[in-house]
């Protein structure tokens, strides 16, 4: 029996070694070289690699565009060259396989042809050590009447900066506007879990920055270690005590969506206990790391490259669910991803995004009543935003903030605007 060709799109935007570190990862698959066929989709990156992959990885197919079509874009022109190839893998800029990851996904279509997406279980690049913050509460009151801990602003290990890539699993506030000196900081309620990346010696040296209006006294559980501090006023750096092993954390095994249409990680932030090895049909795939059937894309279609970037997978997968395609997980195929690395989770371009075509996708699929109540919900949601950033602000004399109601606004006038168009795409 012939192995089957394979054709793998990888879309950079400006990924330098990440993208190179992904496509090496690819090119040394325990697969056939004649039957892979690797294509690097330039995104009018500022500064391309595609230089050192014609220099270093010649068997690397690239393609540049002129302009930056998002990843839907991106990895479309990708797609549109997979001609005789069975199968068309997608995966992330910042992400690297493990030699083995084609095998379990290819067996998983072979396995019924209405299987239409094999989804790898995808781990975070990094394994993690967890750590949980308790603090006595208090409330601000006048119109905020959230119990709140302490502030977390940044995590270092072993003197080097990790906050960008520390999950904060359980027990914080979210986003909100934070003092210009703690940039990015969450409040955390009672009792707060955090998973820091570890590489290195162990046990490793880690650091919190945390911050609070009053000084408020802070205990820190990290395996059989407890570290006990004084926190605020202001924010300032503690060293935390470790013992704990490093675990490799979940980053998807297939998406999951809820009622009111956000799409969640199947497994995120889970440590990888083996909970979900065993293969089972899921709602959704997720385009970090997924082997699609050339069956499926010359059904469905490519991705909507309206959407730009973010929740284009979704919609992809929810117009093949219509049509009676089917996706399964294969957790044997490992693939690790530095989560948000080009896109930085928080950030107003993410935020936009994903609110953006949350709306889009939500509002395509559904009856217009279905469509006037999601709608709705996502109004009265930043309303509860505009209270706490706006209108308790006010009530204690303090200073308002409106990033984040601004950012909500302009995402639903965004979704309005191009709504119609959404409803009419097939």
């Amino acid at each position: 029996m012939t192995t089957p060709l394979v054709h793998v799109v990888v879309v950079d935007h400006d990924g330098g070694d990440l993208t190179l570190a992904c496509l090496r990862s690819i090119l040394a698959s325990d697969w056939p070289a004649d039957r892979l066929r690797v294509v690097l989709v330039d995104n009018a990156s500022r500064a391309p690699v595609t230089a050192s992959v014609a220099r270093d990885l010649p068997a690397v197919q690239v393609i540049s565009s002129p302009v930056n079509t998002g990843f839907a874009g991106g990895a479309n022109l990708g797609m549109r060259e997979r001609a005789d190839a069975e199968a068309v893998a997608l995966v992330n800029n910042d992400a690297t396989v493990e030699p083995g990851w084609l095998r379990p996904l290819v067996d998983t279509l072979a396995t019924d042809p209405r299987i239409g997406a094999a989804c790898p279980k995808i781990l975070l690049d990094t394994p993690a050590v967890e750590c949980a913050i308790t603090a006595p509460t208090h409330r601000k009151g006048r119109g905020d009447r959230r119990d709140l801990g302490v502030r977390l602003s940044g995590a270092r290990v072993d003197g080097v900066d990790v906050w960008g890539r520390t999950r904060l699993v359980d027990g914080f506030w979210g986003y909100e506007p934070t003092p210009p000196a703690e940039p990015g900081a969450q409040w955390t309620g009672a009792r707060a879990v955090v998973r820091v990346p570890v590489t290195g010696a162990h046990p490793p040296s880690v650091e919190f920055r945390l911050g609070a209006d009053a000084p408020t006294g802070v205990r820190i559980v990290s395996g059989t270690r407890t570290t006990e501090c004084t926190v605020g006023p202001g924010a300032a750096w503690h060293p935390v005590a470790t013992d704990a092993v490093p675990a490799d954390v979940v980053n998807n095994v297939g998406s999951v969506r809820s009622a009111d249409g956000a799409v969640a990680d199947r497994g995120w932030l889970e440590v990888d206990r083996g909970q979900f090895d065993e293969p089972t049909d899921v709602a959704l795939w997720c385009g970090a790391a997924v082997l699609l059937a050339s069956a499926y894309l010359d059904d469905v279609g490519l991705f909507d490259e309206r959407l730009f970037l973010y929740y284009e997978d979704v919609d992809l997968s929810v117009r093949g669910t219509a049509r009676g395609w089917r996706y399964r997980t294969a957790p044997a195929s490992v693939v690790r991803h530095v989560h948000s690395a080009t896109s930085i989770e928080g950030s107003p371009l993410s935020f936009h995004f994903n609110e953006r075509n949350r709306l889009l996708v939500t509002a395509g699929a559904a009856s217009l009543p279905g469509v006037a109540r999601d709608l709705g919900r996502y109004l009265a949601v930043t309303g509860s935003y505009a209270l706490r950033d706006l209108g308790a602000p006010i009530a204690r004399g303090e200073r308002p903030h409106g990033a984040i109601v601004t950012r909500r606004l302009r995402a639903f006038g965004a979704a309005l605007r191009r709504l119609p168009g959404r409803r009419r795409h097939p």
